[in-house]
């Protein structure tokens, strides 16, 4: 399975920051043996990473885009609207699933707006910002996604 990660972050995306959830999500995918196609960063800019979705979705180089960050309540949390935008069909099971496991952690995994979907032959799934977030919430659906890319491509249930 090819992934593309993405991490969503201004303070990440001007230098201000080091990007932790990325490379922790890189990292984890590889434990799974998942290959990486591609590793970014953007800021919290609706129409890029909307563009982003889009244009990584289209090239065909990744079966699944994660992106990290941007899921919260700020004023700048805008990557489930920048998703939303571009799916083509909604997965509500991912998102259920990521934040009701989350919960059991820790309450505010509720406040994770995150949302999961389908454009062409990708899924995308929106990750927490948090680097134990993001890995914790891939690994809940960890097991679901090469069946579900297997079923997007064709495959029989």
């Amino acid at each position: 399975m090819r992934v593309s990660v993405l991490t969503i972050s201004d303070s990440v995306a001007a230098g201000k920051n080091v990007d932790r959830s990325g490379p922790a999500v890189v990292a984890r995918c590889r434990e799974l043996g998942w290959e990486i196609a591609s590793s970014s960063v953007l800021a919290d800019d609706r129409p890029a990473i909307e563009q982003y979705l889009r244009e990584t979705a289209a090239s065909q180089s990744s079966d699944l885009i994660l992106t990290t960050g941007g899921t919260g309540l700020g004023p700048r949390d805008v990557t489930p609207e920048a998703t939303l935008a571009v799916i083509e069909r909604i997965v509500p099971g991912f998102s259920e699933h990521m934040r009701a496991a989350g919960a059991q952690k820790m309450q505010r995994a509720l406040l994770s707006r995150g949302v999961c979907g389908i454009r062409g032959t990708c899924i995308i799934v929106n990750l927490p910002g948090s680097p134990k977030g993001a890995v914790e919430s891939l690994d809940v659906i960890a097991d679901l996604l090469p069946h579900s890319i297997d079923v997007l491509h064709g495959a029989r249930h």
